[in-house]
Order: C-alpha cells, then sequence, then structure tokens
C-alpha cells in the first residue's frame, strides 16, 4: 500500500497527446504521424491508435491517472497541453503545426481525476491570444507551456510585453523549452535560447526553463551557461529536472546539482512519458552508482516511483521534490 505520508511530490511536466478521436480537437501533423518517432510516442504512451479511434484521446490521461495512482511518492502530474504556430492574421496555421492539444480537452479530462492538473498552452501571437489566457485561468490552469523552436515562438518579441504582463498579473508561471529540441522532425533551434527569456524574466514574470536548458549551444555558447547567467541575474527565474536522467543528456543532473545556490528553484518533472522508454535507465550511470543499486531501482515497478529513485540516488535533494507544493490546490491555482 502506498505511504501517505512520503506521497506528496508534483510532476511538473508530463505530455498527453491524440489525434482527434472522440472529437477531441487534437490533430497530428502528416510528417509526424508518417516519422518513427509517432510509433514510439504511441508505445511510450501506453495505447495504440486503434485503443484511440475506439475510445477516444482522453484515453492517455486517463491511464496516465491510473498509473499516477499506483505511485508511492508522486501524488500528481501537470498534463501540458500544446498551442501550434500561428499565421500573420494571428489564427492557428495548421499546415505548419506538428502537434495540436487544445485548452480545452487537457482543462475537461484533467478536471475528471484528482491527481491530474491543467497546463495551458497558448501561442502569444494569437489574435485573441490575452483572451485565452485569462479563459485557461479560470479553467484552473497552475501554468503555460511553451516549446518555442517548434510553435515559432520567440520570447524576446517585444509584441508580447502585453502577454507577459497580463501572465504576470494572473500569476501563472511560464514553463518554456530551453536548449536543443529533438523530439519533433523540424525546429527553430535558436527560438531555445534562454537569453531571449531576459524580456519576460525583466518584466517580472516567473519563468521555468525546462530541462535547464542542458542541450545545444548559441551564439557558440553552450545554452546550459547562458541560463546559469541569467540566474545569477533574475530571481524569478527557475528550472526543472525533466529529461536529465535521458541518456541523451548524461552528466547534465549532476552537473546542475553543483550549483547548490539554485536548489530552492530547481523543480521536478519527468518529460512523461519519455520515461516509459530506454532513453531513461539507472543501467546508464554505472560510473556513479553501485550496480548492486542500479538493480534496485530498476526493479521498482512504478515509472515515477523508479524516477524518483533514481534521482534521489544521482543526488537530488528533498528540497527539489518539494518545491511546488502550492501547485497540489485545484482550488487555489497560483
Amino acid at each position: 500500500m502506498p505511504n501517505d505520508t512520503r506521497k506528496n511530490i508534483i510532476d511538473i511536466h508530463c505530455h498527453t497527446a491524440g489525434i482527434g478521436a472522440g472529437e477531441s480537437g487534437c490533430f497530428v501533423s502528416p510528417a509526424l504521424m508518417g516519422s518513427w518517432k509517432y510509433r514510439f510516442y504511441l508505445r511510450a504512451f501506453g495505447v495504440t491508435e486503434q485503443e484511440l479511434k475506439r475510445e477516444g484521446d482522453g484515453l492517455v490521461m486517463r491511464r496516465t491517472s491510473e498509473r499516477l495512482a499506483q505511485s508511492e511518492r508522486v501524488a500528481s502530474a501537470v498534463i501540458l497541453a500544446m498551442d501550434g504556430v500561428v499565421d500573420a492574421s494571428g489564427n492557428l496555421d495548421r499546415s505548419r503545426t506538428e502537434m495540436f492539444i487544445p485548452n480545452e480537452f487537457v482543462a475537461k479530462e484533467t478536471a475528471k481525476y484528482p491527481n491530474l492538473l491543467f497546463g495551458a498552452s497558448i501561442n502569444p501571437l494569437r489574435v485573441d491570444a490575452i483572451e485565452r489566457l485569462e479563459q485557461a485561468a479560470l479553467s484552473g490552469a497552475v501554468l503555460l507551456k511553451w516549446l518555442p523552436a517548434i510553435q515559432h515562438i520567440d520570447p524576446a518579441d517585444e509584441r508580447l510585453i502585453p502577454f507577459y504582463l497580463k501572465l504576470k498579473q494572473l500569476g501563472l508561471p511560464l514553463l518554456t523549452h530551453t536548449g536543443k529540441e529533438s523530439s519533433f522532425t523540424s525546429a527553430k533551434e535558436q527560438l531555445g535560447d534562454p537569453e531571449r527569456l531576459r524580456l519576460p524574466l525583466t518584466l517580472g514574470v516567473r519563468v521555468i526553463a525546462a530541462h535547464t536548458a542542458s542541450s545545444g549551444k548559441s551564439h557558440g555558447e553552450a545554452n546550459h551557461e547562458r541560463f546559469l547567467r541569467l540566474c545569477r541575474q533574475f530571481p524569478n527565474l527557475y528550472a526543472d529536472i525533466s529529461a536529465l536522467t535521458q541518456i541523451n543528456r548524461l552528466g547534465h543532473l549532476q552537473r546542475i546539482l553543483k550549483q547548490t545556490e539554485l536548489h530552492g528553484r530547481l523543480l521536478y518533472g519527468t518529460d512523461m512519458p519519455l520515461l516509459r522508454t530506454p532513453l531513461v535507465t539507472p543501467f546508464a550511470y554505472p560510473h556513479v552508482l553501485p550496480f548492486r543499486r542500479m538493480v534496485e531501482i530498476a526493479s521498482i515497478d512504478n515509472v515515477w516511483d523508479r524516477d524518483v529513485a533514481l534521482k534521489e540516488a544521482l543526488g537530488v535533494p528533498d528540497l527539489v521534490f518539494n518545491n511546488v507544493q502550492w501547485m497540489n490546490s485545484k482550488d487555489d491555482p497560483r
């Protein structure tokens, strides 16, 4: 039986998916659907295309909730919507959007489960972006998620200032991908440069840099170094530790943990469903962990509990796992 006194962690970075089944409004581009990544992600979510067509896209969140309920450590997860690219008129451009998961769908489905929280996604270049932001807040959103390289959002664009000010007024943090992006078929990598976050940070927006900018370079400098420089200047810059145990990011978790002054600004996230793939395994750490410990961690059945155990073994302190307890209330999102 789960030990409820230890079940208090919130995963702030959990994805969902949809193909439009059950009138969800979701869609996947032909390019992504034709890629090996499409089948890879379906397996990671633990669903088949036939099941989605039969039961609807909400099946992904139902199964996420069921698996999460079996965790002894993680109480809830923020499920992230995914807005698309917009055209010059400020409307959704389906032809340039690889994946679309509407806020309305995520808000409706997460409301069904006590352990799922709503993470909104709004392209700020939409003609009605501020109205959408206000509606997301009313629907219980606990944060706003961007993937700039895929959504073609430049965080440094001064046209976004009114949107940032509304975001600050509503008290919603901005969780935004930083660093290289490799989950889709194409990306505008320059938009993942942490330095582009200087504008919202200057305006006082609480920004969460997903993955601590742990991959890629901008202007010849490692994105992670550019992120650390911003951290020294802006106390409102946070980061999540999602994806940092993936085999393509080995060493990044230990590197950020050496910055002990940032421990109070590191937040727990998983980048689910990638935890349920060979990208994450305790056996990638023979240089850090004893073989017996790697076996013990690998034998943990629940994927969230296994992730927490691995990150604890790699030195993540209790503080990091408990930095976002305010998200645990659906009645009072901040």
